[in-house]
């Protein structure tokens, strides 16, 4: 990992990665307030986690979900503070899903993201043509800043590579919470961005350390999924280990990637599957992972 986690001190859009085009809904989602530590919430909607830290001295909002969902978040942070700016906002990579809402949600804002998140944005990523030059981060770092903001210490971390080649940990130190964007699904089996500079030992490696240096009374709020604690993270690392142990001897034994992916995955690990990345397409992940054919 270039950068280690110093925590001691879903939907995507359809050209990014090919989801489905039934996960977006006819209607927009209400947005669900979860309270995360002091100060800080955790807003679900449609796509990526929204992390809020609110007080007297303005809003920071981490991640922006889609531009349709810019209105049910402002009403959310309404809810938390009354006549609330959104004064900072924070991506923690560049897919769709997580800066979707930029260019209004962050009209007035700083907007802050690790420096590949900006170089993605501004240029073609695939299908995906660049995005709106109003929605480009304005401030980017290469391992990350620390902000004094409405008494709290806000740490933005660059860690990685793991989901994709620029993601950014989002560490609450006085409120006890992290934002760990997409190195974390919560619950489910992950997205690993392969094709962005993603790894899965990367990712493995990140949610790890972040386990090892927090302290276990914090809360985590994970890229997709419900509000978690360590134990939910290691359920996680738990199944990234065992599940990449599995596809590591197959392909050492010399099974191709449609191989792998035929020999499924044992019947513990059957819950993990959803809609986005089902066990065929996390077996295909591991498998390139491991070099497969």
């Amino acid at each position: 990992m270039k950068h280690a986690v110093m925590l001691a001190g879903c939907a995507f859009l359809a050209g990014v990665a090919g989801i489905s085009a039934t996960f977006v809904a006819d209607q927009d989602p209400a947005v669900e307030v979860v309270a995360a530590g002091k100060g800080v919430s955790m807003l679900i909607g449609q796509g990526g986690n929204v992390g809020v830290l609110q007080g007297p001295e303005g809003v920071l909002v981490v991640d922006s979900q889609f531009d349709r969902m810019v209105p049910g978040i402002l009403a959310a942070i309404a809810g938390l503070q009354k006549d609330g700016e959104v004064k900072w906002l924070v991506n923690t990579h560049y897919h769709g899903d997580h800066v979707g809402g930029n260019v209004r949600l962050g009209a007035g804002a700083t907007r802050m993201a690790h420096a590949k998140v900006r170089e993605r944005m501004a240029t073609a990523q695939g299908n995906r043509p660049a995005a709106d030059p109003a929605a480009l981060p304005m401030l980017t770092w290469e391992s990350g800043v620390m902000m004094h903001l409405n008494g709290q210490r806000v740490e933005m971390m660059h860690v990685g590579p793991a989901h994709t080649d620029g993601d950014t940990i989002v560490i609450f130190h006085d409120a006890g919470v992290v934002h760990m964007g997409d190195t974390f699904f919560n619950g489910m089996f992950p997205f690993v961005d392969l094709d962005s500079g993603g790894s899965v030992a990367g990712a493995l490696e990140v949610l790890r350390q972040a386990l090892s240096e927090m302290p276990p009374t914090w809360k985590i709020i994970p890229g997709h999924g419900p509000l978690a604690t360590a134990k939910d993270m290691q359920k996680t690392i738990t199944m990234i280990d065992k599940t990449l142990a599995i596809v590591r001897e197959r392909v050492d034994g010399g099974m191709s990637n449609a191989e792998v992916v035929a020999a499924g995955l044992p019947e513990e690990w059957v819950s993990w599957s959803w809609q986005f990345i089902s066990t065929e397409r996390w077996l295909e992940t591991l498998a390139r992972e491991c070099g497969a054919k």
